[in-house]
């Protein structure tokens, strides 16, 4: 099963509306056939993985990643698979909470296949979050803030100079993390700084450009910012206060923006929830990080930390008041991954969950 969330990993960013899925077929022990579906409109990771076992799957246990579909899409069912292979056993991580797509497990049962269900569950769900989140009662995007940051938890340093904390190896992740989003966002005051693209720019190209989302409550993001200059093309969306005179509102819309107005957060991510935006990627700055931390409104955390010390730079996460450390929430560390270049240059990146 851990070989079979790894190859879900290969979908990342392409197999979107679809979930993430990562298939191993083994015998007496050993692997015979894995696979992913790695593309929307592909085959099904079940599939691929059946393929390549071939015969060898006949008597088998398939282990996979999400519950096997039961219905009709683009692809046929793979559940009609499984049993069109003869296989014996089927391991399964997370359920399927699709309506249209749930059940295979019973079927299965019922066509004498036995089902275990919950194997590296967790690690599975973590994997295909965006997925997920989107049968929740939860009316606003899963929402992951992503900082890099000195050792002291500064962002920038005092002169709010940024570029570049983290070092390049951790900057190519960061361009594959982003293209499994459906969203891009950063603080007015980010934008501003650092002439933020917010585009994927990695080997890595998503299915369809995320959106990129400027939180400019005071209105201060002109036509003439670099987010405009690819606005036709890549999508992009200004959420404004109230206060926002209706003149630049206008203005941006005009230049090719998506306008919202919300003057608090909850309200900001359930406008964007209702236009359709399942996740959102925050890359700073450090009030919008702060304040969204302490609205409880973070699902998880990527924080790539560099040796360095910045002293009076800007803080990663501002706003936070003065808890005390026995009420302070502790998070779960659920990864970490070292971003090497060489012995001197090494960042390392921690995931983080409530």
């Amino acid at each position: 099963m851990s070989r079979a969330n790894h190859l879900a990993k290969q979908g990342w960013g392409r197999t979107y509306p679809n979930p993430l899925v990562g298939a191993v077929v083994a015998r007496h022990g050993e692997i015979v056939g894995s696979g992913a579906h790695e593309e929307f409109g592909g085959p099904h990771a079940e599939a691929v993985a059946l393929a390549d076992a071939g015969d060898s799957a006949r008597g088998a246990t398939l282990y996979v990643t999400l519950e096997p579909c039961t219905h009709t899409g683009k692809q046929p069912p793979c559940t009609n698979a499984i049993l069109a292979a003869g296989i014996a056993r089927t391991v399964i991580a997370v359920r399927d909470p699709d309506p249209i797509a749930a059940g295979g497990a019973e079927q299965l049962r019922r066509a004498g296949v036995a089902v275990e269900i919950g194997l590296l569950g967790p690690a599975a769900a973590r994997r295909n979050f965006r997925f997920l989140h989107r049968f929740t009662a939860h009316r606003r995007p899963f929402v992951a803030v992503k900082l890099a940051v000195s050792m002291d938890g500064r962002i920038a340093d005092a002169e709010g100079r940024s570029r570049w904390i983290s070092n390049g190896a951790a900057r190519e992740w960061v361009h594959w993390l982003r293209a499994g989003f459906g969203a891009l966002a950063v603080g007015g005051d980010t934008a501003l700084a650092d002439g933020a693209r917010l585009t994927v720019r990695g080997d890595t190209q998503p299915r369809s450009a995320p959106l990129r989302i400027v939180f400019d409550r005071s209105g201060r993001i002109s036509p003439g910012h670099p987010l405009f200059d690819d606005a036709g093309s890549v999508p992009l969306a200004i959420i404004v206060g109230q206060s926002v005179l209706p003149a630049h509102r206008e203005a941006i819309a005009a230049a090719g923006a998506q306008v919202l107005v919300a003057d608090t957060l909850p309200v900001a991510l359930e406008a964007l929830h209702g236009r359709g935006v399942d996740s959102v990627l925050v890359e700073g700055g450090g009030r919008l990080a702060g304040a969204l931390l302490r609205e409880g409104l973070v699902d998880r955390v990527y924080q790539i930390q560099s040796p360095v010390w910045l002293g009076d730079g800007a803080a990663a996460w501002q706003g936070l008041g003065t808890p005390d450390l026995e009420s302070a929430k502790r998070w779960r560390v659920v990864d970490l991954q070292p971003f090497r270049i060489n012995d001197q240059d090494m960042d390392v990146l921690t995931e983080l969950e409530p």
